[in-house]
């Protein structure tokens, strides 16, 4: 599966046998859920109209937002596009929905809060109450809080007043000291992330949820329940999902919107203006590349047709220098030859040679013989 992570515009690959999950970090650059993902597709949806990626979002600073310990990649961007703020329970700048501003009533267009209000003390309807007085008369409050689905919400300490986190023995338990006095001791805490203030201390239900929205004030909830797989936001539950509370109708400001359709147009024609210039530098490349190319056929066929006459005359000098061989060794062969009938033919003479010389030798003997000389003294020979 691969997907463009609609928080950096990163794409990603997640493997096909392994499902989209709502903490997964997902995206390799940002680090992004399916959680955080699908609340920026709220974000947009809501305040847009339409579903952008977030670095497509236009720059509108005349939108005051708030964010409630956004991630930095998520807050960076927001920061960039809005008159944006992220707060923290813990560091500068602090927020404390327990305690909070007076001067921040009806100050934001909308309020990002994402994994908080689970863990904020009782009564949580005191905190939403007060994250509707944050808002401007047309403000949206967005959000994401782990929840269930049928049934209410559950306060894991309902009667927390005065309370500490102690550890006696290595174990984390709650020690809670109620308005009337009595002390009670909670274990089997849950935590999200760690200690501290992480504390689970309810578990909503959605129609719980959607009650107590309503009781603050919010006009009209919406559970945002679509998948938008081309951005990697595939809901595997169909609880815990991001949820929009409207306090009027929001409208984005119409001045900022048309200095942003204005830009937009302007970049529009540079890109229009770039693109041509690099159109008829490509067909000039082009040109130049199509003739260099047909050059470089021509020669190349100059140099095959060079390359088959070279060929062919090696043939022929091959063929002429094949046939002196068999010449040269037809004369070696007559010449050895006539060599071995010389040979032969002084050995005959000498032995001819040697056959008169022992003739001569047998006449002399003979003539100088005994019975020779008689036979002439008697006139017989």
């Amino acid at each position: 599966m691969t997907f463009t992570c609609n928080v950096c515009g990163a794409q990603c690959e997640q493997p096909d046998h392994q499902p989209l999950e709502r903490e997964n970090k997902d995206c390799p650059e940002c680090g992004s859920s399916v959680r955080v993902r699908a609340l920026v597709a709220l974000i947009s949806t809501e305040i847009f109209g339409t579903l952008l990626a977030l670095p497509e979002f236009p720059v509108l600073k005349g939108i005051r937002a708030m964010g409630m310990s956004d991630t930095p990649e998520v807050a960076a961007r927001l920061a960039e596009k809005f008159d944006y703020t992220n707060t923290f329970y813990h560091q500068a700048p602090f927020f404390d929905l327990t305690r909070p501003d007076p001067r921040d009533e009806a100050r934001f267009d909308f309020i990002l809060s994402s994994e908080v209000l689970e863990h904020v003390p009782p009564p949580v309807e005191r905190a939403f109450a007060t994250l509707q007085r944050m808002l401007k008369p047309d403000g949206l409050l967005l959000m994401t809080t782990p929840y269930n689905i049928g049934g209410l919400t559950t306060e894991h300490f309902p009667h927390l007043f005065e309370y500490t986190l102690a550890a006696p023995g290595g174990r984390m338990v709650l020690v809670n000291r109620r308005r009337d006095g009595s002390i009670e001791i909670f274990e089997n805490l849950t935590f999200h992330g760690g200690h501290g203030s992480t504390l689970e201390m309810r578990t909503f239900t959605e129609d719980s949820l959607r009650a107590i929205l309503c009781a603050a004030g919010f006009d009209a909830i919406y559970f945002a329940a679509e998948n938008f797989p081309e951005f990697g936001v595939e809901h595997a539950e169909s609880w815990s999902l991001p949820i929009a509370a409207r306090k009027g109708t929001f409208h984005p400001p119409s001045a900022e919107l048309a200095l942003q359709y204005r830009e937009a147009c302007r970049l529009a024609a540079r890109k229009i203006r770039d693109l041509e210039a690099i159109t008829a530098e490509y067909e000039r490349h082009s040109a130049h590349h199509n003739f260099a190319h047909e050059q470089w056929v021509r020669e190349a066929a100059l140099r095959d047709a060079w390359t088959k006459k070279v060929e062919a005359d090696w043939e022929e000098r091959t063929r002429w220098a094949l046939e002196i061989q068999k010449a040269r060794d037809q004369a070696i062969a007559e010449f050895r030859r006539l060599e071995k009938s010389e040979r032969e033919a002084w050995q005959a003479v000498e032995t001819l040679s040697r056959r008169l010389e022992r003739a001569e030798a047998s006449l002399a003997a003979f003539n100088a013989s005994w019975w020779t000389r008689l036979g002439r003294k008697l006139g017989r020979l």
